[in-house]
């Protein structure tokens, strides 16, 4: 069942919409890798094989592209694996399929037992990309998946720390040394991917059908968990309406106070109320973040972070922004009501801010999709924007016009070897 993936990747040739969805990814990924070159994480696995570090870096701000079906970070571990391999849009392509298919089917209770999708799905995935870009046949493409079995796991209770990013990493090394394993000559058996499957929680048979990548990728605006680009959305929606003045628009944040509706003046705000469905509080486990990483996962600092900055950006996910005096008395006053029940993803219902104000005033917003979801789809200039935030004005134009062959050694100047 799970090793018909194999076929289906084998087989895969790219039309021009897979071809452009995968340009998208690869600039998005590039940019938010080159954006944490100067993270702890880059300089912890200096040293360690490259699929590791790109993946690893790549995902720590938490700003990479998101496959809501699946729940799982597709590029920054099909990017790098192919990269790593000297792999272009076709080998991207195949391990995205895969991952976004082997996600999907693993489904949202896999994702709801505590799961880390990413590499979880991601580590077949990875063995996929990394094998077309070697040349693996379809026998080549099922012996690389099923080795990187050992290796596809990965938990939520990582969240708000550096294993976070580290274990997108594995997943992605991983699957770069199985597919190398394979062209070796290494021997596995496939069905070792179905007892996976099912020792993981997956039951539904995976869906050949579709493009490459079904439904598309989510682009993130705002450097954090995609459980919070919504109600980060809602609450600039809402302190414009509520209070008549235009939320900042700098993809780099504020973090400084004053970027905001509420002009960084935490005490104009009396209470907040947040009300979500279940799942979308699923990856959330920090109420009260106490560094930069926790933050990324806290519906509470969402809501506070975008009242007060206007557009959470970068500077407004650091150990400093985190525990402001003025963050902190938000956080006192935030309520999150959960609605019980559904399940379906991140995305299920919609998520309510509501803002009771000091001078008795009250401002209420609503919202389903964020922008940069694949039903609202980032403009271009908010894709451009971030890509300028991430590396700066000077180097933009060179990460917009990135190709598959130049990505490389864009990656390896700025993260060397060690």
């Amino acid at each position: 069942m799970i090793a018909d993936l194999a076929g289906w990747a084998a087989a895969f040739e790219p039309d021009a919409a897979d071809r452009e969805l995968a340009r998208t990814a690869l600039v998005d990924t590039a940019a938010v890798t080159v954006a944490a070159a100067g993270d702890p994480v880059a300089r912890t696995t200096a040293g360690l094989p490259e699929a590791l570090r790109w993946a690893a870096t790549g995902h720590v701000l938490d700003f990479d592209d998101v496959h809501l079906p699946s729940t799982s970070h597709i590029s920054v571990v099909c990017v790098s694996a192919a990269l790593a391999c000297g792999g272009g849009a076709r080998a991207y392509l195949a391990g995205a399929g895969v991952m976004a298919r082997l996600g999907t089917a693993l489904g949202w209770s896999h994702y709801g037992s505590g799961w880390h999708t990413t590499c979880t799905a991601g580590a077949p995935a990875a063995a996929v990309a990394a094998g077309v870009a070697l040349g693996l046949d379809e026998d080549g493409l099922r012996r690389a998946m099923a080795l990187a079995v050992p290796a596809a796991g990965g938990v939520q209770r990582a969240f708000g720390t550096s294993g976070k990013s580290l274990q997108v990493g594995f997943a992605a090394d991983a699957g770069v040394r199985a597919a190398r394993l394979a062209v070796a000559g290494a021997t596995a058996d496939p069905a070792a991917l179905d007892d996976w499957f099912a020792l993981v929680g997956g039951a539904a048979e995976p869906d050949l059908s579709g493009p490459a990548v079904p439904d598309g990728l989510a682009v993130k605006l705002h450097p954090c968990c995609y459980a919070m680009q919504r109600p980060i959305s809602a609450a600039r929606e809402l302190a414009y309406n509520g209070r008549g003045e235009a939320s900042g628009a700098a993809v780099g944040g504020a973090a400084a106070g004053g970027g905001g509706a509420f002009g960084g003046r935490a005490e104009d705000i009396a209470r907040i109320t947040v009300t979500t469905p279940e799942a979308g509080m699923q990856p959330l486990i920090h109420h009260r973040p106490r560094t930069g990483l926790e933050a990324k996962f806290s519906m509470e600092y969402a809501v506070a972070t975008a009242l007060l900055d206007g557009f959470p950006g970068m500077a407004d996910f650091t150990d400093a922004a985190a525990v402001r005096p003025e963050v902190r008395r938000l956080l006192d006053r935030t309520e999150v009501r959960v609605l019980p029940g559904g399940g379906s993803g991140l995305m299920e219902g919609e998520t309510r801010v509501a803002v009771e104000c000091a001078d008795g005033q009250r401002a209420e917003a609503a919202l389903e999709l964020p922008q940069g979801h694949p039903g609202r789809p980032a403009t271009a200039g908010e894709l451009a924007a971030k890509v300028a935030a991430c590396v700066g004005t000077a180097r933009a134009p060179e990460v917009t016009e990135l190709t598959w062959e130049s990505a490389p050694r864009l990656l390896r100047g700025v993260l060397p070897p060690g």
